[in-house]
């Protein structure tokens, strides 16, 4: 009797990671980003603020394809399981000044406070500065988001500014963090974490 191949044979994986793999979204992934993005424990970190409905979750994987000179987003899976746990992107990519933003959410709560999201970021660095040869990334944090600011500075980000009181979130105004991480800077840790796997 012949075996029947493995599901996970046909896999897409645009990066490749220890524990995770990275790939681009697909309109299966719609129900996925649904439920994380309407799930207030989730979204309380995010700029979005209103429910958001499956034509908008449509809609933006849309426009990702037709601005794909402006954002690169990718689906975070875990590779033993193969479960999406969240997304990750570049934004406002600027090929002259070689700069981006960043952006991400663990959707898959049971995955939060495990690395995930910090090696995911490595991996996606790792593209962002050796194949698109960008040379700074940005992200903006909230303050009271202390699990993200704590993993953006083991990516190597650092606090450039901070704008006070300025994002209304859970009833009250919030300070907005602004940090950014060099390329050069960042290679330091890329290396250690080759060969460790730990940064």
């Amino acid at each position: 009797m012949v075996q029947q191949k493995h599901a996970t044979d046909q896999r897409v994986i645009f990066l490749k990671g220890r524990r995770i793999y990275l790939r681009p979204p697909t309109k299966e992934d719609i129900p996925l980003f649904l439920r994380w993005m309407n799930d207030q424990e989730v979204s309380q970190y995010l700029a979005s603020f209103l429910p958001l409905t499956e034509a908008d979750e449509t809609e933006w994987i849309e426009r990702l394809h037709k601005e794909k000179n402006e954002h690169i987003v990718l689906v975070i899976v875990h590779t033993k399981s193969d479960r999406a746990i969240g997304t990750m992107g570049l934004h406002r990519i600027n090929w002259k000044d070689r700069t981006a933003v960043t952006g991400a959410v663990i959707g898959e709560k049971m995955f939060w406070g495990k690395g995930y999201g910090s090696e995911a970021k490595m991996f996606f660095l790792n593209y962002a500065f050796n194949s698109l040869n960008l040379r700074k990334i940005c992200s903006t944090v909230l303050s009271f988001n202390k699990r993200s600011v704590a993993y953006s500075k083991k990516c190597g980000y650092h606090v450039e500014g901070i704008l006070k009181k300025h994002i209304f979130k859970n009833g009250e105004y919030q300070d907005e963090i602004h940090m950014a991480v060099f390329k050069e800077d960042w290679l330091l840790l890329w290396k250690e974490f080759q060969k460790t796997g730990r940064i």
